[in-house]
């Protein structure tokens, strides 16, 4: 009897990973990942929306943020996808959307050049 056992894609975004992009730049560690982890979403948002903005007394660097917010939520989506998944197909299936569809948006954010960088 033929087996069924699926093997796993291997692609390009395997090696993508937010978390050791920022190690690398000394930006994170695991220490601060682990605290990280304990916070909500919603949490790191405001926190670092506060922490930009304390420097100018609340303004951040001229930026509408409301208006700007589906494209930071997109791309941090985006890459986060990336992150998770060994395959851009992976990725699009994660996001529900086309492969079409991604190739769109990554160009529009140029979320591989983010680690490639």
């Amino acid at each position: 009897m033929a087996s069924t056992k699926r093997t796993k894609r291997v692609g390009r975004n395997r090696d993508f990973s937010v978390s050791r992009k920022l190690r690398k730049e000394g930006k994170s560690s695991e220490e601060f990942e682990a605290i990280l982890s304990t916070l909500t979403l919603e949490e790191i948002i405001a926190l670092k929306l506060e922490l930009s903005a304390r420097p100018s007394n609340g303004k951040l660097y001229g930026i509408f943020l409301w208006k700007k917010l589906p494209d930071l939520i997109k791309d941090s989506i985006i890459k986060g996808a990336l992150s998770v998944t060994s395959t851009k197909a992976d990725a699009c299936k994660l996001l529900g959307l086309s492969e079409r569809g991604f190739k769109e948006i990554n160009k529009k954010y140029e979320t591989t050049k983010y680690f490639e960088g």
